[in-house]
């Protein structure tokens, strides 16, 4: 049976394979893609939808359980990365 994690953005839970990792490295938000780095790890469905309710929500931060402000400007631009190339667009 496959691991299932809970997405912070939508609440809905989801195997594994079909969401993103999320690790805090100092106080910067970075999607771990290979999803082995050490820490705690937030789990997110790779749509805008989610990034944006997780964001407006704060959930980063309880899920990593980090006190006071994230940089969330790096995982915002993978994110946009993201979606170019599911979109197909450049």
């Amino acid at each position: 049976m496959e691991p299932v994690r809970t997405c912070v953005g939508c609440r809905t839970r989801a195997p594994r394979t079909a969401l993103l990792r999320v690790v805090v490295r100092g106080l910067e938000l970075v999607v771990d893609e290979r999803k082995a780095s050490p820490g705690r790890g937030a789990w997110l469905h790779p749509t805008r939808e989610c990034a944006e309710n997780a964001l407006r929500r704060r959930a980063f931060g309880r899920a990593l359980r980090v006190s006071g402000p994230l940089d969330t400007q790096t995982f915002e631009e993978w994110l946009n990365g993201y979606g170019n190339k599911v979109n197909g667009s450049k």
